[in-house]
């Protein structure tokens, strides 16, 4: 069984804000795979399927943002699912506006839901997708940049992201990791 997580902040006020790039990649892959959301425990809201043969868990921790981990860690218990069964869908400030990078491991690059991520797999070894948002301009604070909503020029570079994300995901349902990341890297 494989697992996939779209990092985020629960609550409608939050929809939509560069902080829940990871939610929306969730949502896409909901509808391609047609897999509802409709399963609320472990700390999160969740989808089962199947594709092609292989199982999977769409999952979006419901425990905001800095404690994504605790959500993560009790799914991938529950179902003994290996670190290098999950992938992990997250904004990323580093890189610029709508662009996306596979990685196979790697530090949390200052990032809370990664920091708690690792923190309750005990690991940095498993699959991420990073979704650029860039840096604010200068003199905005980087919560109250997250925390904000795309202008209109990026949001047509984010849906692109977040479709391109979603299909790698899907591919990486029937193909190995790295495969994917040559793919879309």
């Amino acid at each position: 069984m494989k697992l996939i997580v779209g990092l985020g902040n629960p609550g409608s006020q939050y929809d939509k804000t560069r902080h829940n790039i990871g939610f929306e990649v969730i949502d896409q892959l909901s509808e391609q795979l047609q897999t509802p959301l409709t399963i609320q425990k472990h700390k999160g809201i969740l989808g089962k399927g199947s594709y092609n043969g292989e199982s999977f868990i769409l999952l979006k921790p419901l425990t905001y943002m800095n404690l994504s981990g605790e959500s993560i860690g009790e799914v991938s218990h529950f179902y003994k699912i290996e670190p290098s069964d999950i992938v992990v869908l997250y904004d990323d400030l580093d890189l610029p506006v709508g662009k996306i990078r596979l990685r196979q491991k790697g530090s949390a690059g200052g990032h809370n839901g990664l920091k708690s991520t690792i923190q309750h797999l005990g690991t940095t070894e498993f699959n991420r997708i990073r979704i650029g948002i860039n840096r604010p301009a200068a003199g905005i604070p980087v919560p109250q940049y997250v925390l904000g909503k795309f202008t209109k020029d990026e949001q047509e570079m984010m849906a692109e992201a977040v479709k391109t994300s979603a299909n790698a995901c899907e591919a990486w349902l029937t193909k190995p990791f790295l495969q994917v990341m040559n793919e879309y890297n």
